[in-house]
């Protein structure tokens, strides 16, 4: 029985994992990415990692990877890769396809975190999707067709870029006000000086200043998000990422803006979920970007 293996590529571990077509993991390998994370240093310890998973001949199909960053729209190429070091237009699948004989494909990693969801984690019910990572910055995913939308050159879905204040914060992208701006582990730190662990503690034990925060960040998180749901009507968006572990104190808030802002002929039977499947999603998605292109 073929078989394909998808890789998430981070800035400290490369986590591999070998699939079937049902979503069952077989084997999976986590290796410490080399630093300084070098083109060259990266790609042979991959190389090494799909050595110990692949060990019969043809046993595996395909390979999958999620990268720190944009990829092209073909899914050949690393554009940039964040954290990682000298990556600018690496031609990481023509690189792995010479030194494994395995086709391969690329992807941004939220863009495979959301196809991982859509595959075996919260998502797996819906045809048309959207996911929202709430990490060091705001990533995102559209699924359209049960299919990955990646846009004209591959860059779609860079959810957390659009704006929602014309005079709010400076933001990397050259945007004001943009959602990560407000939503962000480093909006938290910079609005409360602390970690959103530490804010979600707090909200637990019922500090009233801790969970007013968190209301005030499901209004924002809510108005971004209408913006979305008018532009793509999704069955359901999908909120992971680490801060998505204090779901339960801002999405009532969400829903809320949701509710108030957007025509009910636009959000009906829309479904807010949490992520279901942790630091794998990447990994999963990767693997059913691999199926993808073998079927």
């Amino acid at each position: 029985m073929t078989q394909v293996i998808g890789i998430d590529l981070g800035g400290t571990a490369i986590k591999l994992g070998r699939f079937s077509e049902d979503g069952i993991c077989h084997q999976s390998l986590t290796v410490p990415t080399p630093q300084p994370a070098t083109p060259e240093a990266v790609l042979a310890a991959m190389t090494d990692a799909i050595l110990q998973l692949n060990p019969t001949e043809n046993a595996v199909s395909a390979i999958g990877i999620g990268t720190p960053g944009p990829a092209d729209a073909a899914g050949r190429i690393a554009r940039v890769a964040i954290n990682l070091k000298n990556w600018h237009n690496v031609p990481l699948a023509d690189w792995l396809e010479a030194k494994t004989g395995l086709p391969t494909i690329l992807a941004n990693d939220a863009n495979c975190a959301g196809l991982g969801e859509a595959w075996l984690g919260a998502g797996r019910h819906f045809k048309n999707l959207i996911l929202l990572t709430l990490g060091t910055g705001v990533g995102g995913a559209v699924i359209i067709d049960g299919k990955l939308f990646a846009g004209h050159q591959g860059t779609a879905g860079e959810l957390g870029l659009i704006a929602i204040n014309p005079d709010g914060p400076e933001c990397n992208s050259g945007n004001r006000g943009s959602l990560e701006q407000y939503i962000s582990v480093q909006a938290i730190r910079r609005q409360t000086g602390l970690e959103p662990v530490e804010l979600a503690n707090l909200a637990k034990s019922g500090d009233a200043k801790a969970l007013g925060y968190w209301q005030n960040y499901g209004r924002y998180l809510g108005i971004g998000l209408a913006s979305i749901i008018y532009i793509l009507t999704p069955e359901a968006i999908i909120i992971g990422g680490g801060i998505s572990a204090g779901a339960e104190f801002f999405l009532p808030q969400v829903q809320a803006e949701i509710q108030q802002r957007v025509l009910p002929s636009s959000r009906e039977d829309l479904q807010l979920l949490v992520a279901e499947l942790g630091n794998q999603a990447g990994m999963v998605g990767a693997a059913k970007l691999a199926w993808q292109l073998v079927q």
